[in-house]
């Protein structure tokens, strides 16, 4: 039963998102958005091999309100270090950062959070020693960026994947 929902679920949101665009409920568009979602949903599960079984939806909300937050205080910290330009005094640097998450998915959710956070760029991970560089726009305190992406993102996301 839980795998039939599985594969049920892209489709059924790829339906919804056809008929929103469309901006209708005509039983042609339903017909044709559902023969579509489940050919688009049938060819995307052949091309993902591994498939992600996140859990514990409680820690998902939890990171979703943290991930929002970062990235809302990031927005007003880079806003300001464009505003003073050279008065800024912000320095730029790269951090390496030890990881323990091994999922593949964790570490996307992971790569996604840190580029979507603006002052941040992900741009190296090493599979040999699991070791994530990031380049910081204003790397002041490397402490604070360790616990920040090592407690703040990378634990909840262990949680949900692993």
């Amino acid at each position: 039963m839980r795998r039939s929902a599985n594969w049920l679920f892209l489709p059924a949101m790829l339906l919804v998102l056809w008929l929103l665009l469309n901006d209708t409920l005509s039983v042609g568009q339903v017909v044709l958005g559902s023969i579509l979602a489940l050919l688009l949903g049938w060819a995307a599960m052949a091309l993902r091999p591994l498939q992600a079984y996140p859990k514990h939806p409680l820690v998902i909300i939890k990171l979703i309100c943290h991930v929002a937050l970062d990235i809302t205080l990031s927005n007003v910290a880079v806003a300001r270090i464009i505003w003073l330009g050279r008065h800024s005094q912000a320095t730029p640097g790269f951090i390496k950062i030890p990881l323990r998450i091994r999922d593949p998915h964790g570490l996307a959710a992971l790569a996604c959070i840190v580029t979507y956070t603006p002052g941040t760029v992900w741009s190296d991970y090493s599979e040999d020693d699991s070791m994530l560089t990031l380049h910081v726009l204003d790397l002041k305190d490397e402490s604070e960026w360790l616990d920040t992406i090592q407690h703040r993102y990378e634990r909840p996301l262990m949680e949900i994947f692993e």
